[in-house]
């Protein structure tokens, strides 16, 4: 890679990590395809929850760039993709800035939801806030990051904006919410399990740390296949095409499965890692055009 002006655009939009986006997009996705599915569909509030969530997950990267850089956990020795504070493409008082910046344009984008959702919007908007400095500075290193991406990449997105469309709740939308969670969850694992020694060495106890290898390997495998038999309770409500168009899913989580458990540790798991970011931006194409036809 060329160098990095400091604090330039292009320092910027890699501190963003835009690959990333893919998860913020998904479950917001699930969510206006459950509804759609159910004959409702408006449009601000579409958009709206998509802003909301592209730059909650900005802030968050902001935030783990930040914090990580503070306690010295990107170091030399980090496997994963470059930081933008560690190799000094960002200095740490600009990213102080940007994250104030994040965090107030992404309150600015979820408050309007007000409009449609009643003031519990702003209570899940402040949940989302919190936990998204909570996660980095303290819960991630207890074993908890695993439970956040549950509930925040899962039942609180996915739920918050079927409600928004449909002004109710379906049993369905929880069940879909637990597998969409699960599937970016294995985004989470696969990143601990290839910095599992550091991790450990550095006193992050992550949940691959706790597990071990092999208990990570099969959590990474049992959230794959739990998330694809979750999406075939859709026969019961004879939503067959979305049971169906999430198979193909599970047969590429199961083939980076069995790289990860090839490769086991080192830079080369970051394939592993990309592999995985794919498998869940198809899984939710697949479920939501499943969902819709």
């Amino acid at each position: 890679m060329n160098e990095i002006k400091t604090n330039s655009l292009q320092a910027w939009v890699l501190a963003a990590r835009p690959k990333t986006l893919s998860g913020a997009a998904v479950p917001v996705m699930i969510g206006l395809a459950l509804a759609i599915s159910d004959g409702h569909f408006r449009d601000i509030p579409a958009l709206l929850c998509f802003l909301f969530a592209f730059l909650m997950q900005i802030d968050a990267n902001f935030i783990n760039d930040y914090y990580d850089c503070k306690k010295g956990l990107d170091n030399g020795e980090r496997l994963g993709p470059k930081r933008a504070c560690t190799e000094g493409w960002i200095t740490m008082p600009a990213m102080r800035k940007g994250i104030a910046v994040t965090t107030v344009l992404s309150c600015l984008a979820g408050l309007p939801l007000v409009l449609y959702g009643g003031w519990p919007m702003v209570v899940i908007g402040v949940l989302c806030v919190v936990f998204c400095f909570l996660y980095t500075t303290c819960l991630a290193s207890l074993g908890l990051g695993d439970v956040l991406v549950l509930v925040f990449f899962g039942l609180v997105p996915v739920c918050a904006t079927y409600y928004l469309q449909t002004q109710t709740f379906d049993p369905f939308t929880v069940i879909l919410s637990i597998a969409c969670g699960m599937v970016i969850d294995c985004l989470l694992i696969v990143n601990n399990y290839r910095d599992r020694e550091l991790d450990e060495a550095n006193g992050k106890r992550t949940l691959a740390v706790i597990a071990g290898e092999k208990g990570t390997e099969l959590l990474y495998f049992e959230m794959g296949l739990g998330a694809t038999a979750l999406c075939q309770t859709l026969w019961l409500v004879g939503k067959e095409e979305a049971a169906l168009l999430v198979l193909p899913y599970f047969v590429l989580h199961f083939i980076a499965f069995r790289r990860m458990r090839r490769i086991r540790r080192g830079k080369a798991l970051n394939e592993v890692l990309e592999a995985t970011a794919r498998n869940i931006l198809l899984f939710g194409v697949l479920l939501s055009i499943g969902l819709i036809i």
